[in-house]
């Protein structure tokens, strides 16, 4: 049995070439640890085993986190290259969405995993780690941009779906935001952080759109993206799908939170609202989809593995929870019957792209930057 990592050069390369796109699994795989639960065929094991994964994401998380720190230590000039990287520096939104599918997985299974006694302590820590996870979202939402706007090279007919990544931290905090409220009594302090959740989807959602807008119009004048970046046409659902789910899990505690501040006649408005707008958002959502599977059919049989195969993971796993959640509030079999279906899609392709990564990770393929590709060659040239 070879040893792990035989395909590395160096083992150094291991943190030397240790990219944030590498927190695209903690997102896939938090998502799907998510919806376990919440399968239709959902029994105890389903449930424990959404928590396992979530304790095994915990571990990934703090294991990238330490390898990407060890990066900056290390090989700081190197590092810093990923501003310059039109494509590498968007996976910064990645991190702070990584650690949102950690607090509401901690929302969902700490209560029943840890003693009574440790339950204030863990919601202590899960709203902590919100407001890290806001100021993450928020500092790489305007930053990741501006240097796209003043340090990087675009055009139009290398555009892809992943130019979303920083934006959407924005709106998958907001959801986090909806979860955490559902432990918080509903007094002044929550009704900040409800209001503050929707200006979170603010940031997110609509320039998100636009970004899709000009997504729609490169594609029609310049075609499909490369097999390469064929799957990130998965991306799209990304902001759809959780905008939705932020509308309706805000929504859904907007009356109660609202009262503390003598806002009660808006909470119905925002949770019926709320209902409507997500209804119409994920039958966009749908059209995306359809075009993402076309895509990736278009390509299948030629398309190369690598870690952006996540990206068919975490979009539609929030897709998915927000169709789950309008069945639930909507109380409406055809939809429930829809999203389950699209959580039972969601598992199948997270056991393809896992097994695969497993795989990558252990041959050591998968460590490669492109941000060092120039430099090294530089480097060695002089």
């Amino acid at each position: 049995m070879k040893m792990p990592f035989y395909q590395l050069q160096h083992k150094q390369d291991l943190i030397r070439h240790f990219t944030p796109n590498w927190f695209t699994v903690v997102m896939g795989t938090g998502v799907v640890a998510l919806i376990l639960p919440q399968l239709p065929f959902a029994s105890q094991l389903m449930w424990s085993l959404g928590a396992g994964l979530w304790q095994i994401n915990v571990g990934l998380f703090i294991l990238f986190s330490v390898l990407y720190l060890c990066r900056w230590v290390l090989y700081p000039q190197e590092a810093k290259l990923i501003f310059k990287h039109p494509v590498m520096s968007l996976f910064l939104g990645a991190i702070p969405m990584a650690l949102a599918t950690l607090i509401n997985g901690a929302l969902k299974f700490g209560p029943t995993l840890y003693a009574l006694e440790h339950l204030t302590t863990l919601l202590l820590w899960a709203e902590y780690l919100w407001y890290v996870d806001v100021l993450l979202a928020v500092a790489i939402a305007w930053c990741v941009p501006f240097m796209m706007f003043s340090r990087q090279q675009h055009a139009l007919q290398g555009m892809t779906a992943v130019w979303l990544l920083p934006i959407v931290a924005c709106e998958v905090a907001a959801s986090s935001g909806a979860l955490l409220l559902a432990h918080l009594p509903a007094d002044s302090h929550a009704a900040n952080i409800l209001l503050g959740s929707y200006v979170l989807w603010g940031i997110s959602v609509l320039p998100a759109f636009g970004i899709l807008t000009i997504l729609l119009l490169r594609l029609a004048l310049h075609q499909l993206p490369s097999k390469d970046m064929a799957i990130s046409s998965w991306l799209a659902l990304g902001p759809i799908g959780t905008g939705a789910l932020a509308l309706l899990l805000l929504g859904e505690q907007a009356p109660r939170i609202l009262t503390a501040v003598n806002l009660e006649s808006l909470g119905p408005i925002l949770q019926q609202g709320g209902i409507l707008a997500a209804l119409i958002l994920l039958g966009f959502g749908l059209w995306w989809l359809g075009i993402a599977i076309l895509t990736t059919l278009k390509h299948l049989g030629d398309l190369p593995f690598n870690l952006g195969w996540w990206a068919m993971t975490f979009p539609l796993g929030v897709f998915s929870l927000a169709v789950m959640s309008l069945a639930e509030q909507t109380q409406l079999h055809s939809i429930a019957l829809c999203g389950s279906s699209l959580a039972i899609l969601l598992c199948a392709l997270w056991l393809m792209v896992i097994s695969k990564t497993i795989q990558g990770f252990y041959r050591g393929t998968l460590f490669f930057s492109p941000c060092l590709k120039t430099y090294i060659t530089v480097k060695t040239t002089t």
